[in-house]
C-alpha cells in the first residue's frame, strides 16, 4: 500500500511530505508516498473504486518522478477524462499517455462499462493556478470555442449526464441507456439517436475525442464520454437540470 487512506469523515488533506498530493473517493481521502513506486487506482489496487469485471485492475496510476507528479493510464482500454476542477483545461487521457498534475484541484472521470467514476485531486504548492473570470462565462453555451446547441440537443446531454449532475461529492453513477434517456424525455428512441449523432458530430469536429467511432464502437462508450465531457467542461451544470421539464424546440 503506497497511501495511506483518511477515513470518510476526513477534513483538508494534511500534507504528509514534498508536494503532498492527496486523492479523494466517495468520501475517503488517500496520500500517496511521493518515495514510493507509485499509487494505483483501478479494480485490485491501492484505491479499489469498485469491483467492476470491465475496470482495469490497475487502471491509473499517480507517481511522483522529475520533481512533479504524474497521472498515467495503465490500461490497454479504457481512457480517463482529466480536467481542472473549474473546468477551464481538458485533457483525455489514453491507455498508455500520461499527464503531469499541475493545479490545485484536478477532476478525473472514467468509464467502465455501464458505471462513471470520478476522482479529486488535491496538490498543495501547484505549479498553476486556475485563472478567475466572469462567472457567467462558466456556463456551457458562453464557453469560448462551444457550439451552440438548440433547447432540445441540451436536453439530450441532460437527460444522460442527470444522475452525475445530481450527486453530492466524487462518487460512481450509472449512465442511463439510450432508451432510458429517451423515455425521461418523452422522445422516441428513433429521434434520440438522431440527437445524439448531431451532438456528437458537432463535438467531434471542434476536437473532442472519442464521440466517434467504426462499427465497433459501443454505444455505451460514446454516451459516457459525452457525460464525462459535458460535466468535465461545464456544457451542462445543475443548475440546466430544470430545462429537462420544458417543451423542446423539436
Amino acid at each position: 500500500m503506497t497511501g495511506t487512506p483518511a477515513g470518510d469523515d476526513a477534513g483538508t488533506p494534511q500534507p504528509a511530505g514534498p508536494a503532498p498530493l492527496a486523492v479523494e473517493f466517495c468520501g475517503e481521502w488517500f496520500y500517496p508516498d511521493p518515495a514510493g513506486p507509485g499509487f494505483d487506482v483501478g479494480r485490485d489496487a491501492d484505491l479499489e473504486v469498485d469491483d467492476n469485471p470491465y475496470l482495469h485492475r490497475r487502471f491509473l496510476r499517480f507517481v511522483h518522478e522529475g520533481g512533479m507528479w504524474w497521472l498515467v493510464n495503465l490500461g490497454s482500454r479504457l481512457s480517463a477524462t482529466v480536467s481542472q476542477a473549474g473546468g477551464g483545461v481538458q485533457s483525455w487521457l489514453s491507455p498508455g499517455s500520461r499527464l503531469p498534475v499541475v493545479f490545485p484541484a484536478t477532476t478525473v472521470v472514467f468509464t467502465a462499462g455501464p458505471t462513471t467514476y470520478e476522482l479529486a485531486v488535491h496538490l498543495d504548492d501547484a505549479p498553476y493556478a486556475a485563472v478567475g473570470g466572469d462567472p457567467q462565462d462558466e456556463v456551457g453555451s458562453t464557453t469560448i470555442g462551444m457550439p451552440s446547441f438548440t433547447l432540445s440537443q441540451r436536453q439530450l446531454v441532460l437527460a444522460l449526464a442527470e444522475p452525475m449532475l445530481r450527486r453530492e461529492g466524487t462518487s460512481l453513477v450509472e449512465i442511463p441507456s439510450s432508451q432510458a434517456a429517451a423515455d425521461r424525455l418523452g422522445w422516441a428512441t428513433t429521434r434520440f439517436n438522431r440527437k445524439l449523432d448531431n451532438v456528437c458530430d458537432k463535438l467531434d469536429r471542434m476536437g473532442v475525442k472519442g464521440l466517434r467511432g467504426g462499427p465497433g464502437a459501443l454505444a455505451t462508450n460514446r454516451r459516457a464520454r459525452l457525460v464525462e465531457y459535458a460535466v468535465a467542461s461545464r456544457l451542462v451544470t445543475p443548475e440546466d437540470l430544470p430545462l429537462l421539464d420544458l417543451a423542446d424546440d423539436g
